[in-house]
């Protein structure tokens, strides 16, 4: 699954590399305690939407404009699937400095990922190692994906593998932090990208209310974490 943050790291040159659905049980505080992520899932990576993420580095200002349109039916390594594409143009000083166009390929009921294709060529395969639950309550945490990215379609070359979990987290008496965090590459030999982390605030129904995405450095490197909020 091509998630947002490695995107915006490679966009920037970094050393690191829709609404509805149930109702979360509350308690007689009026807390909510339980969230629709899979509801949220689907908002954020198979819906329609725009957003834009920013980050100050130094004196300069980092960008991520990101569009996210449905694509239909599809055909991903011999499955039948749905698309979304995720249209990703980065900026620093409002200069463009990079634009890239990623397809995510899905099923449904349950959700299901099974890899995604870029303009740059590469192709991924992943294998969700678990289901996306329909309700989650907070501090739930679970493993989601090992993908495996190739440099093209034919899949000779291996050049990446990285594993994906989730976790949901409490913001507000109203609101949590739905994560999906991203590990630096595990392929021995690969190149080191970093990790990240892209959270979403959701409330009771599923609602996407604000994102961040957090980018590390490889341990290596020693540059600094960069935080992009949505604006």
């Amino acid at each position: 699954m091509k998630t947002l943050g490695l995107c915006i790291a490679a966009g920037l040159g970094l050393s690191a590399c829709a609404s509805g659905g149930t109702m979360g049980n509350t308690n007689p505080n009026n807390i909510v305690t339980e969230y629709p992520v899979e509801t949220a899932m689907l908002n954020i990576y198979t819906k329609q939407r725009s957003e834009n993420l920013v980050a100050t580095i130094g004196n300069q200002t980092a960008s991520a404009d990101i569009q996210v349109t449905p694509k239909g039916n599809m055909v991903f390594n011999n499955k039948k699937v749905q698309g979304t594409e995720i249209n990703t143009i980065n900026k620093v000083n409002n200069q463009i400095t990079n634009q890239s166009v990623a397809i995510n390929y899905f099923t449904l009921n349950p959700l299901v990922f099974h890899g995604f294709t870029d303009s740059t060529g590469k192709y991924s395969v992943s294998n969700q190692t678990t289901t996306i639950p329909k309700m989650a309550t907070v501090g739930d945490s679970n493993k989601l994906i090992t993908e495996n990215v190739y440099s093209d379609s034919s899949m000779r070359k291996k050049i990446g593998t990285y594993n994906q979990n989730w976790s949901l987290t409490r913001d507000s008496n109203q609101t949590a932090w739905f994560c999906i965090e991203t590990s630096d590459n595990m392929l021995a030999g690969g190149t080191s990208e970093g990790s990240s982390k892209e959270c979403y605030k959701i409330n009771a129904k599923g609602d996407i209310l604000a994102s961040k995405v957090t980018i590390a450095p490889p341990a290596s490197n020693g540059g600094q974490t960069i935080t992009f909020n949505s604006k």
